[in-house]
C-alpha cells in the first residue's frame, strides 16, 4: 500500500494525521480511545482526532 500524507496537526510523526492511499481509502492517525462506549469487533479501533485536523482537508479540498 501506497501512503501520502495529506494533512497533519504538527510536523511531527506522533501527532493526528490524514493520509490517503492508492486503495482510494484514508488513513487516519489519532491517539486510540476506549472511552466511547461502542462495541469495536475485533481487527479494528477508534480513534481520536481533532475536528480542526477534518475541517483543514475540507478548507483546504484535500479530498
Amino acid at each position: 500500500m501506497r501512503v501520502t500524507r495529506l494533512v497533519g496537526s504538527c510536523d511531527l510523526n506522533d501527532c493526528p494525521t490524514i493520509y490517503t492511499t492508492d486503495r482510494g481509502t484514508i488513513l487516519v492517525q489519532g491517539a486510540v480511545t476506549d472511552e466511547h462506549g461502542l462495541t469495536i469487533p475485533d481487527g479494528e479501533s477508534v480513534v481520536e482526532i481533532p475536528m480542526d485536523l477534518l475541517r483543514k482537508v475540507v478548507r483546504e479540498q484535500l479530498i
